[in-house]
């Protein structure tokens, strides 16, 4: 050892398996996805819903990020990463022993044989750091997941049915997911393109998110028809560490810092940079006028269409990509959501199942499409996988893409719907009307501004009628 340098000497707590540079850069990735939850879409969500939900909203999305930290500690971990129990689900057990977490990582389930029989293919992932850093990685993706399922149910559920529906839905929905594509599962082992989360992330979000939206029931009429913003600056906020923090989302995906990860950050951009200014200019095509909120819904579609390929297609593909995702669920969402009795039936408040659920279903069957073969060799389990525009192989690829999407929203509709008439039957999972009329006074006793003396709340008891508590005549209406 006495000619490696001391900063490169193995011990105790740097043995020899250890990775630096890799370790670093995960714990980073894992900080920017975070980061995109807490405060991302923490502010995003305050910001973008009605005045009277911006507490509420933002409430939703905090209290899944701490619930999932503990329920993936205790047992979801392994239930998407670890041994096998059945071919689309790990063994529950908990991440919490320091031998387990100090250890080299590795994924056990994710060991590939060519053609299902007995012929190593591909060895099972292994990174360079420990599974403390592996575990921390996959929870932040657990917790945005459903923080965007929230999105959908923005203005109306009830907080306590939404802190049972975290747990279980995580358990029963996500995990499956998570360990049929990435942890080793059928869809892993089949060869389905899932690079960093468009299926088990947000494919999962959107449908989910619409189909629970579907059982708890729509806002207040009122809420409904007017619904703005309160602070787009607020908004922007959010989408900025959104688009920022994604560098880690997708920069993350291998497992190391290479050259695929930097691959994925590059396609990223290209990709939402496109679908943003795709969405504007249709705004002002069709609308006459650019939208912000809009701008920041083809900025999300562009981030979701990417996912699913970032380090798999080349950079031109990414603008193809790009200009798909700022234009097909700009369609979904602006046209055809006004002509569907379904999609005008349902409330999905921010509109998951346009910007996460057909975005991520595109970029899925894109990827099918435009995985680059030299690009898919150097990050795939399964050797000798491209997109059907490479030929060969490349349209048995597509259908595969296709047979994982509708068995990730299959499961989801069904088990959503389990789950949400199963906290129906405890609780009502939408609130009464009286707590809609009011907002976050009602449902916490707090509302997001203070703009009345010294931050006291104007009380209308004295001037007449009303409620005990509302901000004053002065601000602007909802």
């Amino acid at each position: 050892m006495s000619g490696v340098p001391v900063g490169y000497q193995s011990s105790a707590s740097s043995p020899d398996w250890l990775n630096k540079g890799d370790n670093a850069w995960q714990l980073t990735a894992a900080t920017l996805v975070g980061l995109q939850s807490f405060p991302g879409l923490v502010v995003l969500y305050g910001g973008v819903v009605k005045k009277k939900w911006a507490v509420n909203s933002a409430f939703m999305a905090l209290y899944a990020f701490a619930a999932v930290w503990i329920c993936w500690v205790t047992w979801a971990y392994n239930m998407s990463f670890g041994d096998k129990l059945i071919p689309i689900w790990g063994k529950a057990r908990p991440a919490l022993n320091q031998g387990f977490l100090i250890g080299q990582a590795a994924l056990p389930a994710t060991a590939h044989y060519h053609a299902g029989g007995d012929v190593l293919e591909t060895a099972a992932v292994e990174p360079f750091y420990p599974m403390a850093t592996v575990v921390y990685f996959q929870c932040v993706f657990a917790a945005i997941t459903l923080i965007l399922v929230a999105g959908s149910l923005l203005g109306r559920m009830s907080f306590l049915a939404w802190m049972l529906f975290v747990p279980l839905w995580l358990t029963f929905s996500y995990t499956i997911g998570a360990f049929s594509v990435w942890g080793g599962g059928f869809l892993f082992q089949w060869g389905v393109i899932d690079y960093c989360g468009g299926y088990v992330i947000h494919l999962s979000a959107g449908f989910a998110g619409f189909t629970a939206a579907y059982w708890v029931g729509p806002r207040a009429q009122k809420d409904r028809e007017r619904f703005p913003p309160n602070n787009i600056l607020f908004t922007l906020t959010g989408a900025g560490l959104l688009w920022m923090g994604w560098a880690g989302f997708n920069g993350g995906g291998p497992y190391a810092a290479n050259s695929v990860a930097s691959m994925s950050v590059v396609n990223t951009n290209i990709c939402t940079a496109m679908s943003l200014i795709v969405w504007t200019c249709l705004d002002v095509i069709f609308f006459g006028k650019p939208s912000v909120i809009g701008a920041v819904q083809g900025m999300i579609t562009g981030l979701v269409c990417i996912t699913p390929g970032a380090g798999v297609v080349q950079g031109w593909a990414a603008l193809v990509m790009g200009v798909l995702a700022g234009s097909i669920p700009w369609y979904t969402m602006m046209i055809l959501h006004k002509r569907s009795r379904l999609l005008k039936h349902v409330d999905d408040t921010l509109g998951v199942i346009h910007t996460h659920g057909v975005a991520g279903l595109l970029g899925g069957l894109l990827t099918g499409l435009l995985a680059d073969p030299t690009l898919c060799n150097l990050f795939l389990p399964v050797t000798n996988s491209q997109g059907a525009f490479y030929g060969g192989v490349g349209g048995a690829q597509f259908g595969k893409q296709l047979a994982g999407a509708l068995f990730i929203i299959g499961w989801n509709v069904a088990v959503t719907s389990v789950i949400c008439v199963a906290i129906n039957a405890v609780v009502p999972l939408r609130m009464p009307e009286e707590k809609l009329e009011v907002g976050d006074d009602a449902v916490h006793g707090e509302e997001a501004y203070a703009l009345w003396g010294d931050g006291e709340l104007y009380d209308v008891t004295e001037h007449g009628a009303g409620r005990a508590a509302v901000a004053p005549v002065s601000t602007p209406p909802n």
